[in-house]
């Protein structure tokens, strides 16, 4: 069990990464045939757990997430929450969770003196548009360039330059949360196996590519110190699954998503 309230109260860095609308199952066979080995070495036990979202595409989902409510395990039994927002009086929470006076992680991090920044992937974080704008607005600081969209064959690299570059300008003068929205996972993703069709195959195509970006942003971190890392899904995406495709439905593939949670040593 992770005492996220020491470890955030100590001032560890974090780093929370979502990759955006990867499935469960995509995640999960991905690590057993080996195609992402960055992340089997990475992840707590080789494996992605697996979780349900509490939204369907990314807006909703990264809302709850920051407002404290992380994927859950699909059991009635839960382990404690890694951040919640103060509770009511008549609710008690557990004592390893990190409780912030704030309606948000963000506002609840800066006044624990963290800075926190944000690497944006998808539109929902591109600030184009006012929905658009409505995530990375709640950051200290929000990065968004078309090169990390998933258009761009090459988007997580660009995206781990960009938080590599972030680690270095701070360099341990400020606490870090450090947010990166992985888009190669969203649609469209068929270019990686060179389709103008998105299906399963290309999703986990992509995240064989944004493999060894995600590992190299990992090794790059090291230099400053220890890092509470968060990963997970925002949601996944149908692909004719009982004849539906995409998000923002209720359907099993949108709503099991990966996670995995651990500290990442420094060097």
């Amino acid at each position: 069990m992770i005492d996220a309230a020491q470890i955030i109260d100590s001032g560890t860095n974090i780093l929370f990464v979502t990759f955006d609308s990867l499935r469960h199952d995509v995640a999960h066979a991905a690590v057993e045939s080996g195609r992402t080995p960055r992340l089997a070495g990475l992840l707590p036990g080789g494996q992605w757990e697996r979780r349900q979202t509490p939204g369907t595409f990314t807006l909703p989902a990264h809302i709850a997430f920051f407002s404290g409510f992380l994927p859950k395990l699909p059991q009635p039994q839960q382990p404690s929450r890694l951040w919640e927002c103060r509770p009511p009086a008549f609710k008690e929470a557990s004592p390893e969770t990190f409780i912030f006076d704030a309606p948000n992680i963000l506002d609840g991090l800066a006044v624990h003196g963290y800075r926190t920044v944000c690497v944006g992937g998808v539109t929902y974080f591109s600030a184009e548009t006012p929905l658009g704008s409505v995530l990375p607005a709640m950051f200290h600081e929000a990065h968004w360039r078309p090169e990390f969209c998933s258009p761009e064959p090459d988007s997580t690299r660009h995206q781990a330059d960009q938080a590599l570059d972030i680690a270095d300008r701070y360099d341990g003068s400020h606490p870090l949360f450090l947010f990166v929205n992985v888009s190669a996972t969203h649609v469209p993703h068929g270019h990686y196996l060179n389709s103008s069709t998105d299906s399963v195959a290309s999703q986990a195509a992509a995240l064989a590519y944004a493999d060894s970006h995600v590992g190299r942003l990992l090794d790059g971190l090291s230099t400053y110190g220890p890092w509470l890392v968060i990963m997970c899904a925002d949601h996944g995406d149908a692909y004719g699954d009982d004849g539906y495709h995409g998000r923002g439905i209720a359907h099993p593939v949108v709503f099991n998503v990966p996670f995995a949670t651990w500290i990442h040593a420094g060097r």
